[in-house]
């Protein structure tokens, strides 16, 4: 774990030129897994430098694969089939990394070995069941603690059998995590989502050759067949552009590009929410990169007005929820966000922390069960607002500090690095005041 650090934030100057976020979090990390359980060499071009990616790799090392750095965001990876991987005598540590922990409890239900999986403190928080009850209904066993949290002790040399399964809450992590056990199982394992999900790891799996039927909220695979090694090239990722859309859209002046965007449409809601709000963002240069559309986003300041967020947009911004809440504390009018019970159970508990966040600031948010109401339009003033250690907390803040009218001290920010190494140098070059605390 990193040392505790924290920022200062305050107001900055308009947002300008061109910024290329890092790799996307959740492509690197299914790169590595399935050039890992491929047969031959897999090269990944845009990998995303982070804790949390990182950890994943080093999982896989110390099941025994090797995986070379060329070059910084490079990975060259040397598979070794879907039944070379080794047992490692030592627990598997996938950090802060719930997508880690998740894919990883599928794709080890089927080794012949047992294995060991455990996390930071923040992951240790984090409920585990609605991954290891289904795996459990194919065959696996997985054992945790008290509650379902980790660590999580998987038995191998299981059968697995292929299952029908409809998620009761939408999720892409534990959709994946039956489609890797898939890979091991007997039959077929079809998954239903009562809402879709990002679909990365179905793209993913059928670049790397292997026989899956999908749609929106819908995938089917059977077991018996090969991954097959290719190039993954990481488009850049949308939840980590979403600070910087956000700061565009609110601080008046910015005229910002973000190059080389991924745009795959099950990640994108919040970008739907913000243009509803009346944010002025252009898509241009279009493409298709890794198996993954993207594209550049130029973004414009433009005045927000507050709207109610379609539930149908809420599993494809799940991750960006806190940056939206930022957008709405600055729009006039009020924001209101229902049918997201799922950010209660995210690194922290996001609506809650979003909330006593940006309230510090003196904004005026009403909690629910499943969301929030945010009467927007209210002067930001400078004070202390706790991150509570989560990543994506802490830059929506720190976006919400450049509205302030004074310094705002920003707790907790180790974290960031665990998705966006470089977040504050990138800010601080596109414009936003931030620095670390002395």
């Amino acid at each position: 774990m990193s040392a505790r650090q924290d920022w200062i934030a305050g107001s900055g100057a308009p947002l300008r030129g061109r910024v290329r976020v890092p790799g996307d979090k959740s492509v690197s990390h299914r790169a590595v897994m399935l050039g890992a359980l491929a047969q031959g060499v897999t090269r990944v071009t845009g990998f995303l430098e982070g804790e949390d990616t990182r950890a994943t790799a080093r999982v896989f090392q110390q099941l025994g694969v090797r995986i070379d750095t060329p070059s910084v965001s490079e990975r060259i990876v040397h598979g070794v089939g879907l039944h070379g991987l080794r047992a490692s005598a030592a627990a598997l540590d996938c950090g802060n990394a719930g997508t880690g922990m998740r894919l990883l409890a599928g794709a080890l239900a089927g080794q012949g070995f047992d294995s060991v999986l455990i996390g930071d403190e923040s992951l240790s928080r984090r409920p585990m069941r609605r991954v290891t009850e289904p795996l459990a209904a194919m065959g696996a066993r997985i054992d945790s603690m008290e509650g379902g949290l980790p660590p999580l002790r998987i038995h191998g040399s299981r059968a697995l059998q292929g299952i029908e399964y409809t998620l009761p809450v939408a999720s892409a992590q534990v959709k994946s995590a039956l489609l890797l056990a898939g890979l091991y199982a007997q039959g077929e394992t079809v998954v239903r989502e009562p809402h879709p999900t990002r679909d990365y790891t179905e793209r993913m799996l059928a670049a790397f050759g292997w026989p899956i039927d999908y749609a929106p909220g819908y995938a089917r695979l059977s077991g018996g067949h090969t991954l097959r090694a290719t190039e993954v090239a990481v488009p850049a990722d949308f939840s980590s552009a979403a600070f910087f859309l956000v700061a565009a859209s609110v601080i008046p002046g910015s005229d910002l590009t973000l190059e080389a965007v991924g745009m795959n449409p099950r990640r994108t809601g919040l970008l739907q929410a913000l243009r509803l709000m009346g944010a002025d963002i252009d898509e241009t240069e279009a493409r298709e990169q890794g198996g993954e559309p993207v594209a550049d986003l130029r973004v414009r300041h433009a005045p927000l007005r507050g709207i109610a967020v379609p539930e149908a947009l809420v599993p494809d911004m799940i991750d960006e929820f806190p940056a939206l809440f930022v957008a709405a504390a600055c729009a006039q009018g009020t924001t209101t966000v229902s049918g997201a019970a799922e950010l209660r159970v995210k690194e922290s508990d996001r609506i809650a922390t979003m909330a006593q966040g940006l309230r510090a600031l003196g904004a005026t948010i009403d909690e629910r069960p499943d969301g929030a109401a945010i009467l927007g339009g209210a002067a930001l003033h400078g004070g202390t607002a706790d991150s509570h250690g989560d990543h994506r907390i802490a830059m929506s803040l720190a976006v919400a500090a450049q509205l302030a009218d004074g310094d705002v001290h920003i707790t907790d920010v180790s974290n960031v690095a665990t998705s966006f190494p470089g977040f504050d140098a990138l800010a601080r070059d596109a414009g936003l005041a931030l620095r670390m605390a002395q």
